[in-house]
């Protein structure tokens, strides 16, 4: 079996499980402690799973899935594996390698070219693996939660499978998409895990896909108000004030030029 297909060592070898569990222990956890102050919330909420699951939350930065993984319990960090966009993290062989090491990752086809492979998170469950998806697709540009789309809830429905919920503060300003250098000064960051989410009977995917997002926003949103951090609402307060201002000075520069036209034409 090709070392990509779900079901071979590469996904669910206990010799391989191993290795990863003591690369995410030796290198990857220090590492993340060193860059940040990791405050981890509710991780015994994780400790009845087993067996296939899927684990999703909100998404703002590269750190997100390292985060998750170092903050999960070690027996279930060692089996996730890591969905990750195959245009971006497996365009060449270090990358790639990195992925696999540390994150159990599979590449994820979002229609932009580079490797991936449709179908695989199904075919995961169905072998048993945990997964690690997020369902805003790619990562925000300025803090809000964007909106998700159902397909994680239609896993979760299809396979029978738990989800859950995961919220992470403060990632966005220790490693915003345009920031290019690594955080610096140890910001702190909070991860906070929710009960494990069961679709409810005769639940479609996109029920069960608003509950899953409206979880994430309450777990996000009570602890970024218990430590003085912006909550997912304000980032898209000021994301939408932003919006009209640019509007509004757009609206101005054209009214501008108007004038000034009508005044070349006297």
């Amino acid at each position: 079996m090709a070392p990509d297909e779900p079901g071979s060592s590469r996904y669910t070898s206990k010799i391989q499980a191993t290795t990863r569990q003591t690369a995410q222990f030796l290198l990857l956890k220090p590492a993340l402690m060193k860059m940040l102050k990791v405050h981890v919330h509710g991780a015994s909420n994780a400790g009845s799973l087993d067996g296939a699951f899927v684990v999703f939350g909100n998404h703002s930065s590269h750190l997100d899935a390292p985060l998750i993984l170092c903050s999960l319990p070690s027996r279930l960090a060692k089996t996730v594996a890591v969905g990750a966009a195959g245009d971006f993290f497996f365009n060449n062989w270090l990358t790639s390698a990195s992925m696999s090491l540390f994150m159990n990752a599979f590449a994820i086809d979002r229609g932009k070219g580079g490797k991936g492979k449709r179908g695989m998170s199904a075919q995961l469950l169905d072998d048993g693996v945990p997964i690690l998806l997020f369902p805003e697709g790619t990562r925000s540009r300025n803090g809000a939660m964007g909106p998700y789309k159902p397909g994680v809830a239609s896993l979760c429905i299809s396979r029978g499978v738990p989800a859950l919920p995961v919220a992470l503060v403060g990632a966005y300003e220790a490693w915003p998409s345009k920031q290019k250098h690594l955080p610096k000064g140890r910001p702190e960051v909070h991860v906070v895990f929710g009960r494990p989410m069961h679709p409810l009977p005769g639940e479609i995917a996109h029920e069960f896909n608003e509950r899953m997002r409206r979880q994430v926003l309450e777990l996000h949103d009570t602890t970024a108000r218990a430590y003085g951090r912006k909550t997912l609402a304000e980032y898209a307060r000021a994301e939408a004030l932003e919006q009209a201002m640019k509007t509004k000075i757009a609206a101005l520069a054209d009214e501008a030029k108007e004038q000034a036209d009508k005044q070349e034409d006297r």
